[in-house]
């Protein structure tokens, strides 16, 4: 049977969250934290204009141990946000599904929109969980049936080399901007937990002599809105939306 919390402050704001403190959220022996923030936070009413975020997000299970695997993040992005990849080199998850994290960044540099790091706790048999961490790298993919895509790219090495290159499709969605849905891999064939993540994104970029930005937003009704939808290995979705004051110009 699936387990479902309706959340309003965890894992969501970290795309859009405002710093009022990290959220932190228990269910079925789990717990969430997140916290993060977008800047500027002053935006024009009906213009858009250039922002970057940065936030974190972490799982683990109460009483400590390899929480249930993350299997799928759903992403549904406020309508005042905006992407802007006109002239934005790409990226295919070709390029890179065999590369390390430095390699990625240095075959893929001019396409990177955001950078970060992952964690996993990895169990083998007769062993305590072992954490693992890699260098994250989100690259602007090329488009697929007219969608923007990004690349999500990672590398651990324990037990064995495993290069992840996630094609994550952005979809237009009625009443909001876009919606991203990542189908996390098995991590180490099905041993390894993802526990934490941390990004930071935001990428200025020269075309036809303008500087355009990756991400941009407006402040239209002074809040930005993100929502969430987290699928567990064990049935536990958590599922849930988070506002954010925005003040307008």
């Amino acid at each position: 049977m699936k387990k479902t919390l309706a959340i309003g402050a965890a894992i969501a704001s970290l795309l859009l969250a405002g710093g009022a403190g990290a959220a932190l959220v228990k269910v079925n022996g789990l717990v969430l934290r997140a916290d993060g923030g977008f800047t500027p936070r002053e935006l024009p009413r009906l213009a858009f204009a250039p922002i970057d975020f940065e936030g974190w997000a972490d799982v683990r299970a109460v009483g400590g141990g390899a929480p249930p695997p993350l299997q799928q993040v759903v992403l549904n992005f406020d309508r005042d946000g905006r992407l802007n990849t006109t002239g934005l080199a790409t990226c295919a998850s070709s390029q890179v599904e065999t590369a390390s994290p430095r390699q990625a960044r240095r075959v893929c540099a001019e396409a990177v929109v955001g950078t970060g790091s992952v964690e996993a706790l990895i169990a083998l048999e007769g062993q305590a969980p072992i954490r693992v961490r890699s260098p994250l790298t989100l690259l602007n993919g090329p488009r697929q049936e007219g969608k923007l895509t990004v690349i999500f790219h990672a590398q651990t090495t324990v037990p064995a080399l495993q290069t992840f290159a996630v094609v994550i499709p952005l979809e237009r969605r009625a009443g909001y901007s876009y919606r991203a849905t990542t189908d996390i891999p098995p991590i180490a064939g099905g041993r390894g937990s993802l526990t934490r993540v941390e990004v930071e994104i935001g990428k200025r970029f020269h075309f036809r002599g303008a500087e355009r930005s990756y991400v941009s937003a407006r402040c239209s009704d002074g809040v930005l809105e993100t929502r969430g939808r987290f699928t567990f290995a064990d049935g536990t979705i958590i599922d849930g939306s988070v506002e954010k004051p925005c003040r307008a110009l």
